[in-house]
């Protein structure tokens, strides 16, 4: 997907050659993509798109226990958003092929022709706290990389570092999760019995 980008934004700015094909990570390539003007980016921000969507009913069940851990939350009481640098077509399109979306409250993705506003930046942990009616620091986000456990610091939220490969929990922990699993069904027991 980051070569298809890279490709497109090219062809529309050539002077952001070298530093979008040197990336792997599509979201860079949009990043980059505000250096070609509001055009560009809009035409890489619906390229991106359409490529999450396209593979969600692909993608694969969710892990082990997420499903657990968000209708555990449910069940005591709390309310669950997700929050994500994909689209939130993409999330609701994948929610909806689990049948989970049901059981989410809110979802916010990537800010429309704003890539300035993903995460790192504390902007969708403070849009769906306000969207969930409490303060950033009463919520948790759950994440599993770098820049969920930033964007939750910045904006005052506690977090939880998921470590879904064993070289992300001390990466994790650097970045100050509040507290680090390596298993989403200990998260599920947590909220079970009112531990977060």
């Amino acid at each position: 997907m980051a070569h298809e980008l890279a490709e497109m934004l090219v062809g529309l700015t050539p002077a952001l050659e070298g530093a979008a094909r040197a990336t792997d990570d599509p979201m860079e390539v949009h990043r980059l993509s505000v250096g070609g003007g509001e055009a560009a980016l809009a035409v890489v921000e619906a390229a991106l798109t359409e490529a999450e969507i396209k593979p969600v009913s692909v993608a694969g069940p969710p892990t082990d226990g997420a499903v657990e851990s968000i209708k555990a939350a449910r069940e005591s009481g709390r309310r669950v958003a997700v929050v994500s640098n994909n689209s939130a077509e993409c999330v609701r399109a994948y929610l909806s092929l689990n049948r989970i979306l049901s059981v989410v409250d809110e979802v916010v993705g990537r800010p429309v022709l704003r890539p300035d506003l993903m995460k790192p930046s504390p902007h969708p942990l403070l849009e769906v706290a306000s969207r969930l009616g409490v303060p950033p620091e009463r919520t948790v986000l759950i994440g599993d990389s770098v820049t969920d456990i930033e964007a939750s610091r910045a904006a005052s939220a506690r977090s939880v570092g998921f470590a879904n490969k064993p070289t992300k929990a001390v990466a994790l922990a650097e970045a100050g999760a509040d507290v680090v699993v390596v298993d989403m069904n200990s998260v599920a027991r947590a909220f079970a019995e009112s531990e977060l």
